[in-house]
């Protein structure tokens, strides 16, 4: 464990920044943080005072020392950060009403469609952001039946986005300018998307996750997933604490975190060599992977779980992956262009594919259970899970018995949580 965290070497900045956020939220020590600096202080200017004439250079023998000036110097930001962030006043940028202006022009060409009124607040919800006109009976459908993160403009929207941008863009590939161009007009087109549709935390996250391997990929440098995940979380706490407070910023880096982590363990379980099989296998395990992670936040803050999740993710995952590069091609082409018809009809059936799926299992009996955790049994079950992961990876009976323990925990303060409810 300690070797892994090792490689990611901003996995223990982000947790210290992290804990100067609670503490800062909590207990508000904006003040008695200034206290913090007195270690780093003495050590800087009178290592003398602290050591005699043993002070300790900047060397790797003295790394414990100079990794305390440190922890103290980067939890004393953090707090500092917070508190600023808590008594500032947010104002709505101009770019944020330019991206609003912009998305309903945008929205206004899926008027020209055979939809139902819900459909299109489907279709204009899945590619621009655009809720405005959702109901929340779709809502509801679309949350009973395991999809509503189809819903949200999150990292899925901005990866299939990605994915068509590089497409599109592949012929500028050939030589190393053509390579900087396509670079560039990709990042450049994929944070216009992330705005216009809201700037959403999950695609926030999303768009900097690909910022940095698209960067590292351009550079020549081998990107490590872990670390652009950490990277990622590290500097969007940076830019706004209040970020970690975000529900759609915890179920995004939770999902993703289990994804990165359970996913190939699940897909080596079977070993698929059929290319056609290989693919739905992949959906399979990814949907296992981020609904392990996501199901105890979604009990904690929407007291529901989807039984039928596994069966809806799969085809509506095709379907949106097909969906979105469709409807974001007829809203940026021209009204009239040669192919229309067709791209018209391709849209407007893979909407009512959509639908329909959604409108049969949010229908079935026993489709979701109802029940909510409150605070204290979702850290001890994501404690259990935690250990019992280790306990898998590591096959060390003491993480086992501390999964078993916790999990006796959480089971206890849910029958608590009951009693004085």
């Amino acid at each position: 464990m300690i070797k892994e965290i090792r490689k990611r070497p901003l996995a223990r900045p982000l947790f210290i920044w992290i804990i100067g956020i609670l503490l800062q939220t909590i207990a508000s020590i904006r003040i008695l943080s200034f206290g913090l600096l007195c270690i780093p202080v003495l050590h800087l200017f009178f290592p003398h005072r602290l050591f005699g004439k043993q002070a300790p250079e900047l060397t790797y023998n003295a790394r414990w020392i100079w990794g305390s000036v440190f922890v103290c110097i980067l939890l004393f930001l953090s707090i500092q950060v917070t508190a600023y962030h808590e008594s500032r006043i947010s104002y709505p940028l101009p770019i944020q009403e330019w991206a609003r202006h912009t998305q309903l022009r945008l929205t206004a060409s899926f008027n020209h469609l055979k939809l139902t009124e819900e459909e299109r607040s489907v279709l204009a919800t899945i590619t621009l952001g655009d809720r405005s006109l959702m109901s929340k009976a779709v809502r509801q459908q679309f949350s009973i039946t395991g999809v509503a993160h189809i819903l949200s403009v999150s990292g899925f929207h901005v990866a299939i986005v990605c994915g068509f941008l590089l497409r599109m863009l592949s012929f500028l590939s050939g030589n190393n300018a053509g390579r900087w161009i396509r670079y560039l007009l990709t990042l450049l087109l994929l944070w216009t998307f992330t705005l216009i549709t809201g700037l959403a935390t999950a695609s926030i996250r999303a768009a900097v996750m690909l910022t940095l391997h698209l960067t590292g990929r351009q550079l020549g440098r081998v990107t490590d997933r872990y670390n652009i995940f950490v990277a990622s979380a590290f500097g969007m706490l940076v830019y706004n604490p209040f970020y970690l407070y975000d529900i759609g910023f915890q179920l995004s880096y939770v999902a993703v975190g289990f994804i990165l982590y359970l996913q190939p363990r699940l897909s080596r379980l079977i070993q698929v060599r059929n290319p056609i099989l290989r693919t739905p296998w992949e959906w399979i395990t990814l949907t296992l992977a981020a609904q392990t992670g996501v199901t105890f936040l979604c009990l904690y803050y929407f007291g529901q779980f989807s039984t039928v999740f596994l069966f809806t993710n799969l085809p509506l995952t095709l379907i949106a992956t097909l969906l979105i590069p469709v409807a974001l091609l007829w809203i940026l082409l021209p009204a009239g262009f040669p192919g229309s018809p067709v791209l018209q009809t391709l849209l407007e059936t893979l909407t009512h594919r959509m639908m329909w799926i959604v409108d049969v299992f949010s229908h079935l009996p026993g489709n979701a259970l109802s029940f909510r955790f409150d605070l204290a049994t979702m850290l001890l079950c994501y404690g259990s899970l935690v250990f019992l992961l280790l306990y898998g990876h590591w096959k060390e009976c003491k993480s086992f018995l501390f999964a078993s323990l916790l999990l006796l925990l959480s089971v206890v303060a849910r029958k608590v949580f009951y009693l004085f409810l």
